[in-house]
């Protein structure tokens, strides 16, 4: 396959009519060295199954195919799909699936997922990794959704919105930090790799791009009892990220703890009337959750004998 410079897209695109979709987050990484660099992060091996979301023209899905034990890679725009099938037709340990990756915002498609696990079972492989230049519009869902899995991918390199590296890096009493950024670091160890101007993208985002590297540790992970009542608590936590805690958690446990209960987790945790959720590092987030939803069984218990 060809390299993927500007001048080759244009000619390539303008040869099959057609033209690049803002819809879909079309931005073509035409930074061969830049390429590589997100390659070389995911540290690919024979041993590895790739997923990719977001084709595009199968230049970065040409190189992880040189490398992985096999790659899946997902594209939603019937023209770009044709295009990569045409140019990857050499790899035969590449899947091209023409479909949308996500069935809404907060949930993967099931016949992507679907095609994940069977994938890793038809080349016995034990281990998946994300590797993609995800389109702006669909970063968040991906990177998130990945990690709500029971098995989730062992590395993510993917290139996103510097804004959205930022929030995912981001440490307490900071303007970026959020329930997207303790939901990452609570399962994860995340560093953005690069910071990418919009040169290097044709057509040219309007933002800057960053490469992030999000490597799972199961070990974190283990901190959690509940994955899925981590994720809602976590997320209820900063909808009004500048409320009072206590305030949060009255709303959030509404008809389920009342004040006694509440007032005594958070004694328990030493915090007092003026902590916000915005202030709590992720140790102290999982602690605070797994302390709220013990007062909860304790409390239905409780009520029902």
């Amino acid at each position: 396959m060809a390299e993927q410079t500007r001048s080759f897209l244009q000619a390539r695109f303008e040869q099959c009519g057609i033209h690049p979709k803002t819809k879909y987050g079309q931005n073509f990484l035409i930074d061969m060295n830049l390429q590589r660099m997100i390659v070389d992060s995911g540290e690919i091996t024979r041993e590895d199954l790739v997923f990719e979301v977001g084709t595009g023209t199968g230049a970065l899905t040409a190189r992880v195919a040189q490398l992985a034990g096999a790659v899946l890679s997902i594209e939603v725009d019937y023209q770009m799909h044709a295009l990569a099938s045409e140019g990857l037709s050499e790899f035969d340990n590449v899947t091209l699936l023409l479909t949308d990756a996500l069935r809404n915002k907060n949930a993967f498609s099931d016949e992507v997922l679907g095609k994940l696990d069977s994938t890793l079972a038809e080349k016995s492989l034990a281990r998946y990794k994300l590797v993609a230049n995800l389109p702006y519009n669909i970063a968040t869902p991906v990177l998130s959704n990945l990690l709500r899995r029971e098995n989730p991918p062992e590395v993510m390199v993917a290139t996103i919105q510097k804004e959205l590296a930022d929030r995912i890096i981001a440490k307490p009493r900071s303007k970026d930090y959020s329930a997207l950024s303790i939901w990452m670091q609570a399962q994860a160890e995340v560093e953005i790799v690069r910071i990418m101007a919009p040169s290097v993208f044709w057509p040219r985002p309007k933002v800057e791009s960053a490469i992030v590297r999000i490597r799972y540790k199961p070990e974190l992970r283990a901190r959690i009892s509940d994955l899925e009542a981590f994720h809602e608590f976590n997320r209820a936590m900063f909808f009004h990220r500048r409320k009072f805690l206590r305030s949060v958690l009255l709303s959030y446990y509404k008809k389920r703890l009342g004040k006694p209960e509440v007032d005594a987790v958070m004694s328990e945790l030493g915090y007092d009337g003026n902590t916000r959720a915005e202030e709590l590092p992720v140790d102290e987030m999982i602690k605070l959750c797994e302390a709220s939803e013990r007062m909860l069984r304790e409390t239905i218990a409780k009520n029902e004998a």
